[in-house]
């Protein structure tokens, strides 16, 4: 029971400001939602794809957040410039 319980444990992480969530790792791809400052949001695992300037720096990592929906990883603060999650 306790095994359960930890591996359903998840961190979440805030998004630092108002965020457009895409269809894959990358503006070019369709917009499918926004996020607002302060949402929480759990990422699933990241992966390289266009570089993105934001409020937290400037990089080509995205995180997957559902299943086709991505945000640049420079609108979440996680607290890191690298990989916080497994690769997609």
């Amino acid at each position: 029971m306790v095994e359960a319980t930890a591996a359903t444990a998840a961190t979440t992480y805030a998004i630092a400001a108002a965020a457009n969530v895409r269809s894959g790792p990358g503006t070019s791809y369709s917009k499918v939602g926004r996020l607002s400052a302060g949402t929480r949001v759990t990422i699933q695992c990241q992966k390289p794809g266009e570089t993105v300037t934001g409020p937290t720096g400037t990089s080509n990592l995205w995180d997957r957040i559902g299943s086709g929906r991505y945000v640049s990883d420079t609108y979440v603060r996680t607290g890191s410039d690298g990989y916080v999650a497994p690769r997609c």
